[in-house]
């Protein structure tokens, strides 16, 4: 009988040693989140891309001033705009200058647009799509060389796609409301599970991860417009917004042997707020606000 408390090398469940990373929006906020957390768990190169060289450049000199990454490990700075087809290309090129591999690809560039429905502008719409969902396909598609070459059935490459849970739920409406953002996350998801099951047969396991409220640069000003960070912790079911550490810990779980059969998959990331959200919508002014019923004396 099979020791069925036997598993194959515990330590190394969650390492990273060795592995070549890619992340598109890596300069800042939960990109530069992830990439901290990948260089810690061993990768050997994290690429760090965003349209901003210089961003990239001081993503790359925090990254790699960390204390405790594998001798020769470190960050480098690919800039691109991962919104059109030429941009991805040369984000292709600048990685394959300095590896043969990839084994890991975060797509998480992403771009959003907060106005009301009357004026809503198309190019808002037009520039969350092209970012948010043709950039997270061009991304993987002419990545795919480079994730293929030493992609097996026992050590898998990884896509993770950076969504969020207003592509599960409702998202922003009213004053600033996000159609063209919410719209283009939920395609992202669907788009994840159809690559999932394009490369899986490839040894590609592709996952998305749907972050709730986490106070990064994007999501700060749409948190204080409506009621501040303070009002958005208390309401959420654990009393507090994402930190750090939860991004971390999802992108190595998903990246690493220990989430080598994970495939197709939205994992939320916001405290189980999207299970409460009924509980929790403010009335605006775009609903009146129901009258109570009274109890009739007849």
């Amino acid at each position: 009988m099979a020791d069925e408390t036997a598993l194959n090398d515990f330590p190394s469940l969650f390492s990273l040693k060795g592995k070549v990373a890619v992340i598109t929006g890596g300069s800042r906020g939960l990109g530069l989140n992830a990439a901290s957390a990948l260089l810690q768990a061993g990768c050997s190169k994290v690429f760090i891309s965003s349209r901003k060289a210089a961003a990239c450049e001081r993503a790359v000199a925090q990254l790699n001033a960390l204390p405790n990454l594998e001798p020769g490990a470190r960050a480098i700075a690919v800039p691109a705009d991962s919104s059109t087809g030429a941009g991805v290309d040369s984000l292709v090129q600048q990685v394959a200058q300095h590896t043969e591999h990839v084994d890991i690809v975060l797509a998480n560039a992403g771009a959003t647009w907060g106005e009301r429905f009357e004026t809503h502008p198309e190019a808002g719409f037009a520039k969350a799509l092209d970012l948010n969902v043709k950039g997270v396909f061009l991304t993987v598609q002419r990545l795919y060389p480079l994730l293929a070459k030493r992609a097996t059935a026992a050590d898998p490459s990884r896509v993770i796609i950076t969504a969020s849970v207003s592509g599960l739920a409702v998202g922003t409406l009213g004053h600033q409301a996000t159609y063209g953002y919410s719209a283009s996350k939920a395609a992202a998801i669907h788009l994840g599970r159809n690559l999932a099951l394009e490369l899986a047969p490839r040894h590609i396991r592709v996952n998305s991860i749907c972050p709730g409220f986490f106070p990064t640069k994007m999501a700060k000003g749409l948190l204080e417009m409506t009621g501040g960070l303070d009002k958005h912790a208390a309401a959420n079911p654990t009393g507090r917004l994402g930190i750090p550490d939860d991004i971390a810990g999802a992108v190595v779980y998903l990246a690493s042997r220990a989430g080598a059969y994970v495939n197709g998959v939205a994992l939320e990331l916001d405290g189980g707020a999207m299970w409460d959200w009924g509980q929790r919508l403010e009335v605006s002014d775009r609903v009146e606000e129901p009258k109570k019923k009274t109890e009739s004396k007849l």
